[in-house]
């Protein structure tokens, strides 16, 4: 890869690690193109997945003040810039990854923290923050008696006689 090239792919990973709500690392050593084109639609529009050197997601990392993910870059890495919800795209990729063996979840980083293999696959079993608005509204609608001011109506004092 020429100088040039590498710093575009640089500055295009900082930019990732910057605007990101969320970074999932994979490797994808056996994917073939058309599971790694099959993966990135299922990903969805919010989610960038980008193959590049171990050593500039590091630099590109370390730029964007994100520390940890060293020792999770090793063998053919990608990563999974989320700009979305998290939920979804942890989601998305443990399911391509029970289709494909060949895709392992190695860890990312969330709300400044690392994130373990593990704590990504707790993620992917969360509900979306939609499903969780949803069922939010609906409980709290559902737990009603009736329209507002006809419960503040029952609670007020009879007026006594004067």
């Amino acid at each position: 890869m020429a100088r040039k090239e590498k710093a575009v792919t640089l500055e295009t990973l900082e930019a990732g690690f910057r605007d990101s709500s969320a970074t999932l690392l994979t490797e994808y050593r056996g994917l073939s193109v058309g599971a790694m084109k099959k993966l990135r639609r299922s990903l969805g529009a919010e989610v960038s997945y980008t193959v590049a050197k171990n050593t500039l997601m590091k630099l590109a990392a370390k730029r964007a003040g994100v520390d940890g993910l060293d020792d999770m870059l090793k063998g053919p890495s990608a990563l999974a810039f989320v700009k979305g919800d998290a939920v979804n795209a942890a989601k998305a990729i443990k399911n391509f990854s029970k289709e494909n063996a060949k895709l392992v979840i190695k860890g990312g980083f969330l709300d400044g923290k690392v994130l373990s293999a593990a704590e990504v696959q707790k993620l992917a079993d969360l509900e979306s923050r939609e499903v969780g608005l949803l069922r939010g509204r609906r409980s709290a609608g559902g737990a009603s008696t009736g329209p507002p001011m006809a419960s503040a109506r029952r609670r007020r004092p009879a007026p006594r006689p004067g």
